[in-house]
């Protein structure tokens, strides 16, 4: 059988590998041969009228990935006026913090009902910013994160908030906004004591974790981004989360995610850098991972362990 077309394939790849049925009517591939390609394994069928052009893909490492093919999965299934909303717009902003899996999330313009199928959600806001994205439309930031923030977990909420503010996505007035258009929404009342823990410095969302852990665990760091400097004034380099420790001492935890710590290059920097940081005798480090940061207790336990050893 011929292969599909290379421009529904190129379509296919900024689409997270789906297309619908339209656009494959347009490039060409009928209802026949589309059937024919899902019989024979090439093509998967998520839903029904969008297909799979990459079905054997493995996507359990690519949570980024995940995400924006759940948003093109709703787009797709409900045609050129489904916007993607809530969580799902986000992961097309390029939100960090964001869960790694999501359940599809569209609204309809003007109002509109709509069934949900195969866990792919039809969500009715009210009026709302749109961005065009594409040929296509998604909440813009402010009301997505004003959709998104009271369905999610307080972990990934804040880390979401962390990562708009330090990106500078979302500005100190826009954030305000943000709160306003929360209030009184279903599921906002859980929030009201997390706007405090939201912090711009945490410079990943792993870090926003660890620190959460520690929060809830009595040993919240003291600071963040620590400047370590030499006895000369010289800054050496920063910590990610600190506790003060006798004699103007710091404990330093760093965080270390795996896409960026595991590169040859990258774990030589973080070696030399250690190193200095050591060589200034005014800290001592611990390094955790993502896979630390997973295993509920162990950041905040070994934190709490070390500083029981200075007092």
């Amino acid at each position: 059988m011929q292969p599909p077309p290379l421009s529904l394939l190129t379509l296919a790849r900024r689409q997270e590998g789906l297309v619908s049925a339209g656009q494959c009517d347009r490039a060409g591939v009928g209802t026949a041969r589309r059937a024919r390609l899902v019989r024979d394994g090439c093509w998967g069928l998520p839903t029904r009228a969008v297909f799979d052009v990459e079905p054997g893909r493995d996507r359990r490492v690519d949570a980024d990935h995940r995400r924006r093919r759940a948003a093109w999965l709703g787009m797709l299934a409900f045609g050129p006026r489904a916007i993607a909303v809530g969580p799902c717009a986000l992961a097309l902003h390029g939100v960090e913090g964001l869960p790694g899996n999501l359940h599809p999330e569209i609204a309809l313009p003007g109002r509109s009902a709509g069934r949900h199928r195969d866990d792919i959600r039809v969500r009715t806001f009210g009026q709302f910013e749109v961005l065009r994205y594409g040929e296509r439309a998604i909440a813009d930031l402010v009301p997505a994160l004003v959709q998104a923030l009271p369905e999610l977990p307080r972990r990934h909420a804040v880390a979401v908030l962390d990562g708009v503010l330090r990106r500078g996505s979302l500005t100190g007035a826009a954030f305000e906004v943000v709160r306003e258009r929360v209030r009184g929404r279903r599921g906002s009342a859980g929030l009201t004591g997390w706007w405090s823990l939201v912090d711009p410095r945490a410079e990943s969302p792993l870090e926003t974790f660890a620190r959460l852990e520690c929060v809830d665990a009595g040993v919240p760091p003291d600071d963040l981004q620590v400047e370590i400097r030499s006895a000369r004034g010289q800054l050496v380099g920063r910590g990610d989360l600190g506790w003060r420790l006798p004699g103007g001492r710091w404990l330093i935890a760093e965080i270390d995610g795996r896409e960026f710590h595991e590169r040859p290059e990258a774990l030589l920097r973080d070696r030399s850098r250690q190193n200095a940081l050591m060589s200034t005798g005014r800290v001592d480090i611990l390094r955790f991972t993502a896979a630390d940061v997973a295993t509920r207790g162990r950041i905040p336990t070994t934190v709490r362990t070390a500083l029981a050893r200075h007092r």
